[in-house]
């Protein structure tokens, strides 16, 4: 039996020699909400002339990979200057999108024609592959979803920010709002992808939102995830209490937890110690980014085996409630931090 294929849809945007961005086609469909979204992402719609060759987001638990490139002359492409290939898929895995969307930006800049990318486009969806002499072939399998999480540089993450850490550790184990701040796409991008590995127990990467624009629809659509990981490159979304509650500027390197956050968010003796095992563990030049994923989240393991061991099931689910913490008499923070990672856990007995 085939697998039920990942990508959805191949579409086309190009900047003509007016300076018009315009969506010329799309195979097989997008729906019009998505292609204004498609539009606003790709660069080419941007007064600054700044190209980002690739990048990546999701929206409505759709990924899209946008593959930005310019005209080199001599082309058939006489009254284009530079076009995107935007790729839709169900999956999260920039490096394999970005590999095909190159082979594709190569097929049209040759023939400047959608019909040919088409033809690329069906061939890797019903294949699995792309071949082609002089443009670059391309193999799915080549590409695993599980490299795709570990890309990311943990260690440089933990570089960063130290002991403060421990605050995006606490925020993704409780399955709170995350907002990063820095003004360069590719920046957020790598720092929001490496974030879940955090939380290497869930391997949930559908909380990855790496490029969002302070638009209603946007943020409508990121108000109906419980927690998320948000990349934005206006500063003005610091202002927005209502969509994060803890606050990442990468640019001062600073982590803020929002007011209303703060009593869920309070640290104990245990977040230190967690936050010191992290430091060490990401310090150690011995140690690969994987060996320090596999550190943290043996430690998360041990929590959650400590935690469920407080009130063993009957039907294989743990059930806590509040009054099994309080019997133990766990300091404040520590009950807190307890309660709130079994409901994230959904242990939680209410």
């Amino acid at each position: 039996m085939a697998e039920t294929p990942l990508m959805l849809s191949v579409g086309l945007v190009e900047k003509d020699t007016n300076g018009d961005a315009l969506w010329v086609w799309c195979y097989p469909t997008v729906t019009t909400e998505f292609r204004e979204l498609l539009l606003r992402k790709c660069c080419l719609s941007d007064e600054n002339d700044v190209l980002h060759t690739f990048v990546f987001g999701q929206f409505k638990r759709t990924w899209y990979y946008i593959t930005t490139t310019q005209v080199q002359d001599p082309t058939t492409l006489s009254k284009v200057t530079h076009f995107s290939v935007v790729l839709t898929a169900k999956d999260f895995n920039p490096e394999k999108y970005a590999s095909f969307g190159r082979v594709l930006c190569r097929i049209y800049m040759k023939y400047g024609s959608p019909a040919k990318m088409m033809e690329g486009y069906i061939s890797v969806l019903t294949n699995g592959i792309c071949q082609s002499e002089e443009n670059g072939s391309f193999l799915m399998k080549d590409y695993d979803a599980r490299k795709a999480y570990l890309a990311g540089s943990i260690k440089d993450v933990v570089n960063q920010f130290g002991m403060e850490t421990i605050i995006l550790y606490t925020a993704l184990l409780l399955k709170r709002r995350i907002v990063v701040y820095h003004p360069r796409i590719e920046a957020l991008q790598e720092f929001t992808r490496t974030l879940p590995t955090l939380a290497w127990h869930r391997q949930d990467w559908s909380i990855l939102h790496p490029y969002v624009h302070l638009n209603q629809n946007e943020l409508e659509a990121l108000k109906t995830c419980a927690g998320y990981i948000a990349g934005f490159t206006d500063l003005k979304v610091t202002d927005r209490l209502d969509i994060y509650d803890v606050f990442v500027n990468l640019v001062e390197s600073e982590i803020v937890v929002a007011p209303h956050a703060q009593e869920s968010m309070t640290m104990g003796k245990l977040h230190k110690d967690i936050g010191q095992f992290i430091v060490q563990s990401a310090s150690d030049p011995e140690k690969p980014d994987g060996q320090v994923i596999k550190d943290i989240s043996q430690k998360t393991k041990e929590i959650l085996a400590n935690l469920a061991s407080l009130a063993p099931d009957e039907e294989g689910k743990p059930k806590i409630t509040l009054e099994i913490l309080k019997e133990r008499h766990f300091p404040p923070a520590i009950e807190t931090f307890l309660y709130h990672v079994a409901a994230a856990e959904q242990m939680l007995q209410i």
